[in-house]
């Protein structure tokens, strides 16, 4: 199966944020370039400081995209890997020494269908695409006999530790208010998957924080210091949380939404000592992912959480300047699953679809595209490519 690279599509779209319309920026449009295509269901994607993409495929696979247009496949050598339902191949994040060390950290489905859950492992990549030295790094537990609600979304913190969020397993859903269990948290690690010694629970020492569902976003604010974290509700009750050491948020004891069955989960909306989440969607958009979004590219996006949505399809924006918050819908053209969302090193929106013959797409303003076509034989100059 082969992926192109950098295929212009050529498609210009009014505004992409009808609530800022005025703001000359977001007046201008945007176009759509396809970076990859016939992709077989990615779940993460990340662009390293020498400009190649990392894509992960829930199979097991490690698509590498190079500047050049060159596309390499590499089967990732995991232990147990376990591809089922929600399972299989989950997310990857560079190290913070990465541009030296080549040293990535990934997540995914271990195990059987008996008795299976999140692992995480460090690797190398090499410069061909490859992963080596793959190393054990931490193992949830208990395992469950579920193929859901993995969690698995990493991010790193500014002292070099790294949490990795986990879901509750679906049937044990009650697990995610008991420490003694690491489903349905978020944990907080060391890269040699030692557990950090100010952590605030000692006899739970991997928990940060506890009372989650099913979290697949989870991004730090490098110059704040915050921890956004967003979760997938059950019927209603999608949320994106402001996260704080020993905090407990909730589920199941907490929550806006209700059971699939229509059937209450709780009585409770608030609960003392639960923390309440930023952010709230009910109806459900099945957040995804979501990236904080800080460059000048798309101005009128400077500040906003930018959440990419499965049930609703699309990309939804808040506005963390602003009170109260408020999800708006932008780039409304890109009627699709989206499975992440990220920020290229020029500031253009990344967003990578969902499913078996799947994209990854970059968003250029339209005021940048003039620009570059006005500079390049090609008609896209520097812009077009990766």
């Amino acid at each position: 199966m082969k992926v192109w690279l950098s295929l212009l599509t050529s498609l210009t779209f009014l505004s992409p944020f009808a609530a800022t319309a005025q703001n000359n920026d977001s007046a201008k449009g945007y176009q759509i370039e396809t970076i990859a295509e016939e992709l077989n269901r990615p779940w993460a994607v990340v662009e390293t400081p020498d400009r190649r993409w990392l894509i992960t495929e829930m199979g097991g696979t490690l698509v590498t995209l190079y500047p050049d247009g060159t596309t390499v496949r590499t089967v990732v050598p995991l232990a147990s890997l376990y591809v089922e339902g929600q399972g299989g191949l989950l997310d990857v994040a560079l190290t913070q020494d990465f541009a030296m060390s080549g040293r990535v950290m990934l997540t995914y489905a271990k195990g059987n269908a008996e008795c299976n859950r999140l692992a995480v492992v460090s690797a190398t990549l090499t410069e061909e695409g490859a992963l080596e030295d793959i190393s054990p790094v931490l193992e949830v537990t208990p395992c469950k006999d579920t193929p859901v609600h993995f969690g698995g979304r990493l991010a790193v913190l500014n002292d070099g530790t790294w949490l990795v969020t986990t879901g509750d397993g679906f049937d044990y859903r009650e697990q995610a208010q008991k420490l003694n269990s690491q489903l349905g948290k978020v944990l907080r690690f060391r890269e040699d998957g030692e557990a950090p010694a100010d952590n605030p629970f000692e006899d739970a020492p991997y928990v940060y924080t506890l009372g989650h569902r099913n979290p697949q976003g989870l991004i730090v604010d490098e110059e704040s210091g915050t921890v956004y974290q967003q979760e997938h509700g059950p019927d209603g009750g999608d949320e994106i949380n402001v996260l704080n050491a020993g905090e407990n948020y909730g589920w199941p004891v907490v929550t806006l939404g209700v059971d699939y069955s229509g059937a209450r989960i709780s009585p409770f909306e608030s609960y003392p000592g639960m923390q309440n989440p930023l952010y709230n969607w009910t109806p459900s958009i099945a957040p995804s992912s979501m990236v904080l979004y800080q460059q000048d590219t798309f101005a009128w996006l400077q500040n906003h959480l930018v959440i990419s949505a499965l049930k609703s399809q699309g990309l939804f924006a808040i506005n963390l300047s602003e009170r109260p918050l408020q999800s708006q819908r932008i780039f409304a053209t890109i009627n699709q699953r989206i499975r992440d969302v990220a920020a290229d090193h020029q500031g253009n929106i990344v967003v990578l679809t969902d499913g078996s013959a799947a994209s990854l797409l970059r968003l250029i303003p339209q005021s940048r595209l003039i620009l570059s076509q006005s500079s390049s034989p090609l008609g896209w100059g520097r812009y077009g490519g990766v």
